[in-house]
């Protein structure tokens, strides 16, 4: 999978993909992400690529005509099946949405900044329009980084267990039981004895028991929706 992101602070993303499970899927090859500063399609010498927003208010606009040759000129190389915008009023994702990304080959990602891109821009070229809270970051990097790990980590031969993912929160609309290790006993609390009585059957029907009871009281929002 290749995803190329366009920012103008680049620098926000080069740790959260040089570490970790992303570094360890990108020195596989098996994820390539590219980050492209907008600035290189700025349209004047002084590097501009924002404007006061017409009918006044506080707050810069991402121009649409960057934008616009940075996605064209991106398209030269490949065709995105996604051109992502992340952005605080878009649909709030979820584990559904990054099972659904993983499956991609190209994916494009822009960073909004200030108060956002030219509308013209999201009708024109976005074909999905991501939020990852109902709140508002400075940009649009560290929420992109967030979707990029979420897909990341599903691409096959990223984990070292591959099946680690589908046991994962949110996978089946419940969240996970509680996980322990060793010592069995610390400082007198015991790990659930079920665990340690290796009936694979049992361990199954308890973990799935927990992950009920914990959703209950947690997020029974995630039942409704089954």
């Amino acid at each position: 999978m290749t995803i190329d992101i366009i920012t103008v602070v680049p620098e926000l993303l080069e740790s959260p993909f040089n570490h970790s499970i992303m570094k360890r899927a990108r020195e596989k090859g098996l994820l390539t992400v590219r980050t492209h500063n907008l600035r290189k399609w700025a349209i004047n010498k002084h590097m501009q690529v924002d404007d006061y927003q017409f009918g006044g208010g506080a707050g810069m606009v991402m121009m649409p005509e960057p934008l616009a040759n940075a996605i064209n000129e991106l398209q030269q190389d490949k065709k995105f099946d996604e051109i992502i915008y992340m952005t605080p009023d878009g649909v709030s994702f979820n584990q559904k949405t990054a099972n659904l990304l993983s499956m991609k080959e190209n994916i494009l990602i822009i960073c909004g900044h200030y108060k956002g891109i030219d509308e013209r821009i999201r009708q024109t070229y976005v074909t999905r329009e991501i939020s990852i809270g109902d709140y508002v970051l400075s940009g649009g990097e560290l929420a992109a980084a967030v979707v990029v790990d979420a897909i990341g980590r599903l691409l096959p031969g990223v984990l070292n267990d591959e099946t680690s993912a589908l046991f994962d929160s949110f996978q089946d609309n419940l969240l996970a039981p509680p996980v322990y290790t060793r010592p069995a006993d610390f400082r007198g609390d015991k790990v659930p004895e079920v665990l340690l009585q290796g009936d694979p059957k049992k361990v199954e029907e308890w973990r799935h028991e927990q992950s009920l009871q914990r959703t209950k009281e947690r997020r029974p929002d995630l039942l409704d929706e089954e």
